[in-house]
């Protein structure tokens, strides 16, 4: 038997102010005015039958089964395109309707296989539903004769899902999905009359388009045309768990359908918050991780990292973590372990690792990965704004009329809120995006930048003054606002730092390689824009001054007025799926879950009669410094919960120095990461889908992750570190994650009001959430300021340390890509390997030219510390003298027997962000020249327009 649907009413919701009111089979309906006759039909409880419409998508009106009769109209309308009249009569089911309908579905069956019983969607078919809706019994035309069935031939070509075209009712639901939903326009109905076909492309396979494997397609498909192979293999799911995709800052909410306990289907949520029924190729398909035959499932200890792993219970290598602190603790002091919490785990199991370092440690020496990401945003909206978030929920930008994307790829990194973002701009709005690379948007299907500020990279302090300053010079300053919701003095000054002629576009020009009349134009456009929105990724926050570029992006919003309204805002793009939510949790070593700081003597007087600790006034260590102090010896122990700092953390050789002075390294993980390596105790993590809890999106949208299946290992990552705790001698009582979210709330001011009972009601809740806000907080900061009066900070441009020289003259950058997922621990554990299954390197065609490269060739690169061989993508995207290296930031290669790749992340010093400590990844001086051959690593001397390659094995 298959699940029940959610229900479809056919066509999307109105939400207009005005009311209609009409009768429908003699009931009264009143809807809000726009609504169609379909929607107003089934709202009212009277179902129409359809087949081309969805209420996800416009109405189209080809398959003619949703016809009705109108008082005083001619015919029968179609009631998915017919919008409702005040005072219209409809009637739904008559005589003449069920045999119009009955002549419809007969000449669909006619023209279709009749393989029921055998075909993986049975009883999950909307085609089979509709027979038997309008009393099909027989097909009076027959089979024979030409037909799209006998000679049709199954595109196998994706790995996730089947096309079979033989199927296929040409409702274009698939076309219309790809193109309202997605934005890709991979899809298309090739021929015409009984000749038309779903085409990918100009007649290829899916896999050979531009098809992005997003599923919205397989979503839309109202027979088995579209069908995902695992239903195929496993059938028909039995029940379904609503959770949280654990990808990317997005959260999109999903139904896990499930057989036993064996996920069959990941179908996204219609009503989840975030998505609204809508996926990427990552959160919808590469799930298979979870169950990779790579987990590891039982606990390991030895003695040191040359020893093999000797497989133990739990008790044995929780005893053996927690007597090793001890030991350290004892012999180098309070201060020598500390902890790392995750960004892909939950609030709460965040919330209890922070916890336990504060309190059965002793100390504060707790930190996360955004350190290495996200934190100059925290310190950087902090200091402007009042508080470390962003403004706005997603939805926002479908009411800004210009929208700025620095330093982030949303189509690749945040492919979702990408689709909604190309949605937009379909409609009108206007978009700048500032970036050193050419990323989709700039110019993509019905999609094109109006400004692409094409910068190079270590220059966004300079372009954001410039922007600055061609606002304030030239008259277009939101003056009444400033002076409303901004402190004077503060603006008075900035007001005067960003007229000088050294931030002018005019000086930025020379530095960041942007035409000055381009800065300006683009300026003008954001500045009397109605709503302008700012998004803004890694490409601003992994930079030396990426605190600084986060203030003056604040700086932009606030001058133009566009803070504290639906579509404006200032809106970081959150790497992980829950590093706000770690970053909230208290995990930076100086602040207490809230963003408090632990030398405020309330604050942690609160914490310490809760957990009945005296808590250190002194902030800990930062991620750096616990590298430094391990290299001095004063660090020796480390808890690092799913986290490779290994592999994720810059300068590589630095980080696995470090990690060889540590005396017990417990790694709690899926897999025997990078990190592992270096590791004395291995406690199995647990995947999204064997947990309870709770993630928080880059929105601030707090959703529930819900248990779909034990956990391999025996234990959540929860209650692993309450074992660990308990070990420590400082046990921890709680029987359920909720019961760990009801502490977090009564301790944190903006989740006062925040408890699993509201979230079950709502679905998910946008902190902050308390007396002052019961039903959560889409949009922050409306009529007045977190922190009061906005205040503007001063932004000087200070070049980068990590400059091109005779030496190294081409700049490495880093960034995303659609298929892969950060580190891609989970994702090359995937099918999605078939879309991307090595790392490149994207180069110039004159840069390539220049070294002889040419597409596909290996290519040796150098940096002052470490060298790679990649194969070379030749193309415009990037400038000139930037090469770029996807993904970020290293990966295993797929194909070369998963060599580690050591590319320019092993600088022996790494410059960090004045703000926050913040170490800087994605950009780096390098040589790069022909190699020939992956095996053999090029050492590159280059002077001038002469260069020789000397090759080593």
């Amino acid at each position: 038997m298959s699940l029940p649907r959610e229900p479809d009413y056919g066509t999307p919701a109105c939400d207009s102010a005005q009311s209609v009111s009409l009768l429908i089979d003699g009931q009264p309906v009143c809807v809000p005015a726009g609504t169609s006759v379909m929607r107003a039909a089934g709202q009212s409880g009277c179902a129409i039958p359809k087949l081309c419409a969805t209420d996800s998508l416009e109405p189209f009106g080809s398959c003619r089964l949703c016809l009705v009769e109108i008082d005083g109209r001619k015919g029968y309308p179609a009631s998915c395109t017919t919008p409702v009249e005040p005072g219209m009569v409809v009637r739904t089911q008559t005589p003449k309707l069920a045999e119009l309908r009955r002549n419809v579905m007969e000449l669909y069956i006619s023209d279709h296989p009749l393989d029921c019983l055998t075909c993986p969607t049975n009883g999950n078919c909307e085609l089979q539903d509709m027979a038997g809706v309008v009393g099909l019994r027989e097909v009076r035309y027959g089979f024979k004769g030409e037909n799209h069935f006998e000679c049709s031939q199954k595109d196998e070509s994706n790995p996730y899902f089947s096309y079979d075209p033989a199927k296929c009712i040409v409702c274009n639901r698939c076309v219309r999905a790809c193109e309202e939903t997605q934005g890709t326009f991979a899809l298309t109905l090739s021929g015409r009359g009984f000749d038309s076909r779903v085409s990918p492309g100009q007649s290829e396979s899916f896999m050979d388009s531009e098809c992005v494997s997003c599923g919205a397609c397989v979503n839309a498909c109202p027979t088995a045309t579209l069908t995902e192979k695992s239903v195929i293999q496993l059938g028909q799911a039995e029940r379904s768990v609503t959770t949280t995709c654990a990808y990317c800052g997005v959260g999109c909410s999903f139904k896990a359908e499930v057989k036993g306990n064996q996920v069959v289907r990941m179908v996204p949520a219609k009503d989840g918050g975030a998505n609204a029924g809508h996926a990427c190729v990552k959160g919808r398909f590469a799930w298979g991780y979870a169950t990779h035959a790579d987990r590891i499932t039982t606990p390991m200890i030895r003695p040191s990292i040359d020893a093999p792993w000797q497989k133990v219970s739990w008790d044995e290598a929780l005893a053996y973590a927690a007597g090793e602190f001890k030991r350290i603790q004892a012999k180098y002091g309070r201060s020598a372990v500390g902890g790392i919490t995750s960004s892909r785990c939950t609030n709460e199991e965040t919330y209890l690792v922070q916890k336990l370092v504060r309190a059965a440690f002793g100390n504060n020496n707790v930190d996360t990965c955004a350190r290495v990401c996200h934190s100059p945003t925290g310190y950087g909206l902090k200091q402007t704004l009042g508080e470390s978030a962003g403004t706005q929920d997603f939805a926002s930008v479908l009411q800004a009329d210009v929208v700025v994307v620095m330093g982030a790829n949303p189509t690749d990194g945040h492919p979702v809120f990408g689709s909604l973002l190309k949605k937009r701009i379909r409609q009108g709005a206007k978009l700048i995006v500032i970036d050193p690379r050419a990323i989709d948007l700039v110019r993509s299907p019905h999609v094109a930048a109006a400004h692409h500020l094409k910068l190079l990279p270590g220059t966004n302090v300079a372009m954001v003054n410039a922007l600055a300053h061609t606002i304030v010079t030239e008259g277009l300053v939101a003056e009444a606002y400033v002076a409303e919701r901004c402190e004077g003095p503060a603006f008075a000054a900035w007001r005067e730092f960003v007229s000088r002629p050294e931030n002018s576009p005019e000086a930025a020009e020379a530095i960041t390689g942007v035409p000055a009349a381009e800065i300006r134009a683009a300026a003008r456009l954001y500045a009397s824009a109605g709503n302008g929105a700012i998004y803004y990724g890694l490409g601003v926050t992994e930079h030396s001054q990426g605190s600084t570029t986060v203030m003056g992006i604040a700086n932009l919003a606030m001058v133009t007025g566009n803070v504290g309204r639906p579509g404006v805002g200032v809106n970081p793009l959150r790497g992980q799926n829950n590093v706000q939510g770690s970053c909230d949790m208290g995990s930076f070593p100086h602040e207490l879950p809230g963003y408090r700081h632990v030398s405020d003597a309330t604050t942690r007087a609160l914490f310490e009669s809760a957990w009945n600790v005296s808590i250190d006034p002194e902030p800990g260590l930062r991620i750096p410094n616990m590298f430094e102090a391990a290299l001095d010896g004063s660090f020796k122990g480390i808890y690092i919960q799913g986290e490779d700092i290994v592999q994720s953390d810059p300068n590589t050789q630095h980080v696995e120095a470090a990690m060889a002075q540590m005396e017990c390294v417990v790694v709690q993980d899926l897999f025997l990461n990078e990190t592992a390596k270096w590791a004395h105790v291995f406690l199995p993590g647990s995947s999204f889908l064997e947990k309870d809890g709770t993630f928080t999106n880059a929105e601030r949208r707090i959703s529930r992750v819900r248990k779909v299946m034990p956990p391999l290992a025996g234990k959540a990552d929860w209650e692993a570190t309450l074992a660990l705790a308990d070990a420590l001698g400082y046990p921890m009582h709680y029987s359920h994650p909720s019961e760990i979210m009801d502490e977090i709330a009564r301790l944190t001011p903006s989740f006062h009001g925040v408890n699993y009972d509201l979230l079950e009601k709502k679905g998910s809740i946008q902190w902050p959430c308390n007396e002052a806000a019961p039903e959560g907080t889409p949009t922050m900061h409306v009529g007045g300021f977190i922190r009061g009066k906005g205040r503007f900070m001063l932004t000087p441009y200070v070049p980068t340390t990590e400059k091109v020289t005779r030496r190294f003259p081409l700049i490495l950058t880093t960034g995303r890509i659609l298929s892969q997922y950060n580190v891609g621990a989970q994702t090359r554990r995937t099918a999605n390997v078939a879309w991307h299954d090595e790392d490149r390197l994207e180069i110039h065609p004159v840069d390539a030219e220049d070294r002889g490269i040419k597409e596909g060739d290996w290519v040796g690169i150098a940096s002052r510390a470490g060298e790679t061989v990649l194969r070379a993508t030749v193309t415009e995207r990037v400038q000139p003298g930037v090469g770029h290296h996807l993904p970020f930031p290293r990966v295993r290669r797929q194909r070369d027997h998963h060599r580690q790749l050591r590319l320019g992340h092993q600088l022996p010093r790494v410059q960090g962000d004045g703000g926050t400590g913040h170490p800087v990844c994605p950009t780096l001086g390098v040589a790069a020249a022909l190699c020939p051959a992956p095996g053999a690593a090029a050492r590159l001397v280059e002077t001038g327009h002469h260069r020789r390659r000397l090759t080593s094995p």
